[in-house]
């Protein structure tokens, strides 16, 4: 097995889930970057941007990959939508990781976002008619990012553990290269 799987994505991909999901059928360590953002600083990610804003809470966001890159225990991490665009994050994820980018429709994403509005703090204060607007220019600063993961995996049309049977099915066949 590779030593490390990183899930990377836009907002709403499903990340955390199909890393959680990924993980078990590894029987791997999942680790979720958010998550142990608010373990380190008990503060939630949402507190971290009202109270700090985006610049500090992506250093800080950086920082703590680093914290997680350089455990010795393998693991299978999924990262914040964001994570990829700074600094030499995804130069440093791809260099120590298989990084795995969840390319989810823009239409989906809207509707999550929609949904979930009030716990993503980018989108939190935005009104609903925005979301598609906003989620479309984010997209296209971000893909540019998503890109340069070693495995792209499309999700339209399928449930989570088809896309986790196929994100198994292409680490086989990227392992063979």
């Amino acid at each position: 097995m590779l030593k490390n799987i990183i899930i990377i994505g836009y907002m709403a991909a499903g990340k955390s889930a199909i890393a959680a999901l990924l993980a078990k059928k590894l029987n791997s360590r999942h680790l979720d970057l958010d998550n142990y953002i608010q373990e380190k600083t008990a503060l939630s990610i949402s507190e971290i941007f009202k109270t700090k804003g985006e610049v500090y809470f992506r250093k800080l966001e950086s920082a703590y990959l680093k914290e997680i890159l350089a455990q010795k225990t393998p693991f299978i991490l999924a990262v914040g939508g964001g994570t990829p665009t700074f600094g030499d994050n995804m130069n440093l994820m791809n260099q120590l990781a298989l990084t795995i980018y969840l390319d989810v429709p823009q239409k989906v994403l809207v509707a999550r976002l929609h949904a979930e509005k009030q716990n993503r703090p980018l989108v939190a204060d935005l009104k609903d008619e925005t979301i598609a607007e906003f989620v479309a220019k984010h997209l296209f600063e971000r893909r540019v990012y998503y890109e340069e993961s070693q495995l792209k995996i499309k999700t339209e049309s399928k449930t989570m553990p088809e896309i986790v049977a196929l994100i198994l099915k292409e680490i086989e066949a990227f392992k063979k290269t």
